[in-house]
């Protein structure tokens, strides 16, 4: 667990009628204290991934389940957990009993939360289990026992590892969000854990993931006992009640024209994307220069000042976030108005999972995106995603405000520093792609054609200066006398 954490009282959630099915959470076989959680969080007609993964799974079969953020996914996994722990007559007290994976330590802690309020009437024992926090705080919290572990893979391996945390009493397992967890580089994590569980015969298992790509299935085929597939559609989620709207402006009139539709617009609380965290400290800077209400959050920042962040803008102190891809995971905030998309995504997915932060559980909202000559070609591959085209909107020279912050210089490398890591731990992996090695080439003939990566050059040790060159001593070549 980690400190002021816990929601200080109970936030209802009222669910929007077009956004709900017309069935029931009272219709299924919930425990009674399950079902006092979901009034306490506002719950009582199900989501439409809710109404169709719940009799499933409360059944005792696996699911694998294709649903975006803001879709109710994570109280459609929840509550068949906690009917499944509290209805288990040989559930072992002194070990855990269910395992919650997350690719980022952000969507573990917003997982955790709502485990906290559905769950508060069941006595079930919570533990979030991610890197960046106290470590020898988080193995005592396991060594005292918990039923429930919401964790992200490295730190939960860490513990397996040290004999703190034990598999044996697994009764449950659930894997949010698994294409990202693939696309963040813990394939092989993931496969490691699940080797270590009961067999997929003695436990539930439940996946979910925005998209059920090859190596998504591949993993309900190893490690799940025949799971029912379940989807519900991006378009259906995500897109319906965003109004989208595309600008094509050049690089240098984007922080222009961002700042007049501040001033156009009615918003209350804005998601600014970018792809890097150099543009994401820039951007921040910049708005903080033209007095706006916004900070910037990186995965360079330790994770205390994440949370503080991330906490600020759920209250409503910071109106405007500045973020990249990676940092946003786990965002899930009610009433965000507007989605920016300051620079378009280079995956088109990750489009989907940007504007999919706005118009959640049935509101409306807007998703802007700019498209500059640096990001253009990325369009076409999300718009063929998207299967339509973005509606274009043209502005006039009175939509642009000038830029009144002056020169922001670039965040010093001692600044981009990660401070408070675990000391004499192994870090956890950072939730970033993997690495491409090599350089790129203009050379349609090379392999990977035009864009196609070449083997990288070996590194050359850095030229001593002359006189820390270290002198080698010439050998003397012996010369031969005449005659000889």
């Amino acid at each position: 667990m980690l400190e002021n954490e816990e929601p200080k009282e109970i936030v209802e959630r009222p669910q929007q009628p077009g956004f709900l099915t017309q069935t029931r959470f009272d219709e299924f076989n919930i425990p009674g204290e399950v079902l006092a959680g979901l009034k306490d969080a506002g719950f009582s007609q199900c989501t439409p991934i809710q109404a169709e993964v719940l009799p499933i799974a409360l059944a005792g079969h696996d699911v694998a389940g294709q649903a975006q953020t803001g879709t109710g996914k994570t109280a459609a996994f929840l509550v068949p957990v906690f009917t499944r722990l509290l209805s288990s007559p040989d559930r072992k007290t002194d070990l855990p009993s269910a395992l919650i994976v997350a690719p980022t330590r952000e969507l573990a802690l917003q997982i955790y939360q709502d485990a906290t309020i559905l769950g508060r009437h069941t006595g079930l024992r919570l533990a979030q289990v991610v890197g960046g926090v106290d470590y020898q705080k988080q193995a005592e919290i396991l060594r005292e026992g918990t039923d429930i572990v919401i964790c992200t893979p490295g730190r939960i391996i860490d513990y397996f590892k040290q004999g703190i945390f034990k598999t044996a009493g697994i009764q449950a397992l659930v894997i949010d969000e698994a294409d990202r967890l693939f696309d963040l580089g813990f394939t092989k994590d993931m496969r490691y854990i699940l080797r270590k569980l009961p067999h997929y015969e003695k436990r539930l298992s439940m996946l979910f993931s925005a998209t059920l790509s090859h190596r998504v299935l591949a993993l309900t085929y190893d490690y799940m006992n025949l799971p029912e597939f379940i989807s519900v559609t991006p378009q259906e989620v995500t897109v319906e009640g965003v109004e989208q709207s595309l600008f094509h402006v050049a690089s240098e009139e984007k922080l222009p024209l961002l700042l007049g539709l501040f001033d156009r617009e009615q918003w209350s609380r804005v998601l600014i994307f970018l792809n890097t965290k150099a543009g994401v400290e820039w951007l921040a800077e910049k708005l903080k220069g033209n007095g706006l209400p916004a900070e910037g959050i990186t995965g360079d920042l330790a994770q205390k000042r994440r949370f503080q962040l991330m906490a600020r803008f759920r209250g409503g102190s910071i109106k405007i976030l500045v973020a990249t891809d990676v940092a946003s995971r786990g965002i899930h905030v009610e009433d965000i108005s507007h989605v920016i998309n300051f620079e378009l995504p280079q995956d088109p997915e990750s489009y989907v999972h940007r504007i999919g932060r706005t118009a959640r559980a049935g509101k409306t909202g807007k998703a802007i995106s700019f498209a500059c000559e640096d990001c253009v070609f990325y369009l076409e591959p999300m718009e063929n995603r998207l299967g339509y085209k973005l509606p274009v909107v043209w502005p006039d020279a009175t939509w642009f405000k000038e830029d009144k912050s002056g020169k922001v210089r670039p965040v010093s490398r001692e600044r981009r520093k990660r401070p408070g890591r675990d000391k004499g731990r192994p870090s956890e992996k950072e939730a970033l792609p993997p690495r491409k090695t090599g350089k790129r080439i203009a050379l349609s003939s090379q392999p990977g054609g035009i864009f196609g990566l070449a083997p990288a050059r070996k590194a050359q040790p850095e030229e001593a200066p002359p006189s820390e060159k270290k002198q080698i001593p010439r050998k003397k070549r012996r010369r031969r006398r005449p005659g000889h």
